[in-house]
């Protein structure tokens, strides 16, 4: 199985295949319209600006699986994104990540590179991991994504080389895309 062999739906409902972004670098990140990890939709728009003429791009999936932080529907984010943010890379219909219902897109790239172990480090770090121990324990546990803004970096002969957790810093997000472009 490839990434390419994956159909993915955009807020209008037309269905468009993965194939359409082959020979690309592609950063994969589920989103949030109310996370406190939504700034990002500038970070990554910055990214998007910068190495886009090169052969890179973003595709955003909503979700609204960790703390109901996105519960509007696929149009309406992906306008406010626009809008809000100034994201001009690929907003998508809204997706689950986790579960049985997990989009088949994610669910591949889960089980292509796992998570590391959540650190702790900080106070944001700790409050984030009290959060989803709480209310999302299942979300610890490999390979499930934890939370909103996961990033998978894939090379463009589609394979999966990197997963970044939402507080990964944006200038490693950055180098990692620099070294495949």
């Amino acid at each position: 199985m490839s990434i390419y062999n994956y159909l993915v739906k955009k807020p209008n409902n037309e269905i468009l295949s993965m194939q359409t972004y082959q020979q690309q670098v592609m950063l994969i990140v589920n989103t949030a319209s109310q996370c406190q990890f939504t700034y990002q939709y500038e970070d990554l728009q910055k990214l998007y600006t910068r190495y886009q003429e090169r052969g890179f791009t973003i595709l955003a999936f909503p979700c609204n699986q960790f703390g109901e932080q996105n519960p509007e529907d696929s149009q309406t984010t992906a306008t406010q994104c626009k809008l809000q943010y100034g994201v001009s890379y690929p907003v998508f219909d809204k997706v689950m990540v986790n579960g049985e219902k997990a989009h088949p897109l994610f669910h591949y790239l889960k089980h292509e590179i796992s998570c590391k172990d959540m650190p702790r480090d900080n106070m944001q770090q700790q409050m984030l991991y009290a959060h989803i121990e709480e209310n999302y324990p299942d979300y610890l546990l490999a390979p499930n994504i934890r939370w909103n803004f996961t990033k998978f970096l894939v090379n463009r002969q589609g394979h999966v080389v990197h997963r970044f957790e939402p507080d990964d810093s944006i200038l490693d997000i950055e180098q990692a895309i620099e070294s495949l472009l």
